[in-house]
């Protein structure tokens, strides 16, 4: 058995869904956040199942993006998350009123 394009993309459509349910529906920002990562990673297969597909390089170079500003988004993530809990000591997201007004 062979592994198709089809293959790829519906283990991404599987794992990005799986993050999008983990955001709507758990309340604690790490699990929130690591569900935002296997969104990302999820995007990550897509880019390099179509980039095989084409033959094309264009899909691994938006790879290099997503994963920087993955990155990115790990640090600056986690800082926040650091900081909201010297705050305030719970990461439930329910309970952060902290950035209201």
């Amino acid at each position: 058995m062979t592994i198709t394009l089809q293959h790829y993309l519906f283990l991404s459509l599987v794992m990005f869904t799986i993050g999008m349910v983990g955001v709507v529906v758990r309340r604690n920002a790490l699990i929130i956040f690591m569900s935002i990562e296997l969104m990302l990673n999820a995007v990550n297969i897509a880019f390099l199942a179509f980039s095989r597909w084409s033959g094309l390089m264009e899909g691994q170079v938006a790879v290099f993006f997503v994963l920087a500003v993955a990155a990115a988004e790990a640090g600056v993530g986690l800082g926040i998350i650091v900081a909201l809990y010297r705050n305030k000591p719970t990461v439930y997201v329910d309970d952060l009123r902290l950035l209201r007004g």
